[in-house]
């Protein structure tokens, strides 16, 4: 096993160093860690492993993804021990011993290690840019320079409770449909391949002609008893292939593109976009960021290249010195009513406070699309599950309705 050689610090702030024997440096920073100490530095010994500075930047196992809940914590935490006076190395440590995600809990221990060497936090924040976004690291920056790092932090806290509200009512919408459609899908499986064949084989011992709609689901339940595995290979080949498409910059835009085209769908995505990018510019604004870098944030965050391309747009149009509002009028993407308030919010100087308006409106408009979505799904379910059903019903009731009246004749 190679040597490594380590510069730490103790809790105390004590620079310490020596030597461990290890498979690896990844190793040797977690084992270091477990004895409470901060890296700095590990370099390999003999075998010419060069030196290097560790910001711990990777994955150790058992982490798990840091969602936008424990987000939302860290920064209220965060804001509430800055606004009390708390050093900034005191907070970064007070934070990373009460969190319950060992992977956070890194990030923040790493993040502590780079101000202790000089760094800003919003730079040292940025080495994660899977953790904190674009946006986050913007605000940061932005409190850090004004001064007003805790109010920053609970604006940041503000959004990202709202944007998480939004998720989850988008989420919540479509877990009951999606469910049902599961079930359905189960159901009907198990109809076509375990119970329609057994009716078909006692039509045939009974010689029946067989209608045209017996003999269409005669076929597909013997489809399905033999190739039972083609529904899932299928579906999982499509899933995948959409997925490689979608990962192009091309086939990401076209996808984009028809979101915003789906009947029902499109207005509720596009209403979410217009509430994500009101309050995203609002919390930007508000905060001290300068328009121009507060607009190129705002184009990476909404999840939609064809209007992030409509924002990047409106971006130009400001450094050449022109109004936010025609580029985006321009796109056709965003309403009538949000482009005349950022024209009025330029106008007056309280472009901030009208895009909040905005924000406010379109998240309520949210709300009762989610819950007329839901509304209309239901019955709509309903009705596609009994089309089937019956279809398999009739299928089957058919040739026995034949062979009552071929008994009733034959009788008569």
């Amino acid at each position: 096993m190679p040597a490594y050689t380590y510069i730490a610090k103790d809790a105390t702030g004590q620079v310490i160093s020596g030597t461990i024997d290890a498979a690896d440096d990844r190793t040797v920073a977690s084992r270091l860690m477990e004895m409470g100490y901060y890296v700095t530095s590990i370099t390999k010994g003999s075998g010419g492993g060069k030196g290097m500075n560790m910001n711990l930047n990777f994955k150790l196992p058992g982490k798990r993804k840091v969602g936008l809940k424990e987000l939302v914590l860290f920064c209220r935490q965060f804001a509430t021990m800055i606004n009390a006076g708390v050093s900034l190395v005191r907070c970064l440590n007070i934070l990373q011993e009460q969190t319950a995600n060992d992977g956070l809990k890194t990030i923040i221990t790493n993040v502590q290690q780079e101000i202790e060497g000089g760094s800003t936090l919003s730079t040292a924040l940025s080495k994660y840019p899977k953790v904190f976004s674009g946006l986050f690291v913007g605000l940061v920056r932005a409190g850090e320079v004004g001064g007003v790092l805790d109010t920053t932090l609970e604006r940041l806290a503000g959004f990202l409770e709202k944007d998480l509200e939004l998720k989850r009512k988008i989420k919540g919408a479509m877990t009951y449909p999606t469910l049902v459609m599961s079930v359905a899908v189960i159901i009907v499986f198990g109809l076509i391949t375990f119970i329609v064949p057994k009716f078909m084989e006692m039509f045939k011992d009974m010689e029946i002609q067989m209608p045209a709609m017996t003999m269409m689901l005669m076929t597909l339940g013997d489809f399905s008893k033999k190739y039972w595995y083609v529904l899932p290979v299928a579906a999982g080949g499509g899933i995948f292939a959409f997925k490689q498409y979608t990962s192009t910059a091309a086939g990401r835009k076209q996808w984009d593109w028809m979101r915003l085209k789906f009947p029902v769908f499109g207005p509720l995505n596009q209403k979410v976009a217009m509430a994500r990018f009101s309050r995203t510019l609002n919390t930007l604004l508000v905060s001290g960021v300068p328009i121009l870098q507060a607009m190129e944030t705002v184009s990476g965050t909404l999840g939609n290249e064809v209007i992030s391309k409509a924002v990047t747009d409106a971006r130009i149009s400001i450094r050449e010195g022109e109004s936010i509002a025609t580029p985006l009028a321009a796109s056709k993407l965003f309403p009538p009513m949000v482009v005349q308030m950022i024209v009025v919010g330029e106008e007056t100087g309280a472009l901030d406070e009208l895009l909040a308006k905005i924000a406010d409106f379109y998240e309520d408009e949210v709300d009762v699309a989610v819950e007329s979505l839901t509304a209309a799904l239901e019955p709509l379910m309903i009705v596609g599950l009994g089309s089937v059903v019956g279809f398999i019903v009739i299928a089957m009731m058919m040739p026995m309705v034949s062979l009552i009246s071929g008994l009733s004749g034959g009788g008569g």
